[in-house]
């Protein structure tokens, strides 16, 4: 049997994405342990997986956000490496794990994390490492594939769970680059991401709540990571900008009557000034 069988583990963080699970899981041998963490408490997912499976773990959870899940599925974890995936990963197989286990072999496991080379994704939104690099070392990768060696996970203290949605694996990847296990990218393999399309939503309106969600907790991440790094007073410093062009398109789209980013703009202004004052992300689905 192939060694990264016994000492991998695959980790599925879902909110209501059953469908995306069930396809992503079929892909993947069932000679690897898979973990789900399901961050609600719908439980029907459980019943489809036990009929298509026995090699798997499925942990019920209150929604305590991305970080908080793989941390809570680390706690589960018995094998020298785990890899994190979201369920609307694409392209992802047998032979992508057993090279991210090469790989780790070859690293000595002296990293803090490793990920795929991402298809449709471009460099503004996504900084990718230098493609004729077999290992290409990065400030940060994608959270949405992420493998780890579970050692060296530790010695990082894993997520920061004040962290609802976004920077968590930048904050992650920030720490492990400061404790010199620096962060790679595996040029060879290639995956593609839906990013925004795990969530299963039942209607526009539930739709619609979701994204004022992401537009809280983006902005009140992005002021919390930047203090972690910076301090409080350069974080302000830099951000006053994004602060006031949200106030004056917040002011523009009042103006016009367009109720809908209008609402988008206070969203966002709420979510950067809870930041500033130091509550906590509280904002949930």
């Amino acid at each position: 049997m192939n060694n990264s069988y016994k000492e991998v583990t695959v980790v599925i963080i879902s909110h209501r994405s059953k469908k995306k699970v069930l396809n992503l899981i079929k892909k993947i041998s069932n000679n690897f342990k898979i973990i789900i963490v399901e961050n609600s408490y719908d439980k029907s997912i459980g019943n489809e997986l036990s009929d298509l499976r026995k090699n798997i773990e499925i942990i019920f959870s209150e929604n305590n956000g991305y970080g908080s899940a793989i941390n809570l599925a680390r706690r589960h974890v018995a094998t020298k490496y785990f890899f994190v995936l979201n369920p609307d990963m694409q392209k992802i197989d047998d032979n992508l794990i057993n090279v991210f286990y090469e790989s780790a072999k070859e690293l000595n496991d002296n990293f803090g994390a490793l990920g795929p080379r991402f298809e449709n994704v471009s460099e503004k939104s996504h900084k990718q490492s230098n493609i004729n690099e077999k290992y290409g070392q990065i400030d940060s990768i994608s959270g949405s594939a992420m493998f780890f060696c579970t050692k060296i996970f530790d010695k990082n203290e894993g997520f920061d769970e004040n962290f609802f949605l976004y920077f968590e694996e930048t904050d992650y990847c920030y720490r492990s680059n400061k404790n010199n296990y620096k962060i790679y990218q595996v040029n060879s393999q290639r995956v593609q991401h839906d990013i925004g399309t795990s969530v299963e939503t039942t209607s526009e309106d539930e739709a619609n709540k979701f994204k004022d969600l992401y537009a809280w907790h983006f902005i009140w991440s992005k002021f919390y990571f930047t203090k972690k790094k910076n301090g409080f007073f350069l974080s302000l410093f830099i951000l006053t900008p994004i602060l006031l062009r949200t106030i004056i398109k917040m002011i523009y789209y009042k103006g016009i009557k367009n109720i809908t980013q209008e609402r988008h703009y206070q969203i966002r202004l709420d979510g950067l000034l809870s930041s500033i004052r130091g509550q906590k992300s509280i904002k949930r689905p």
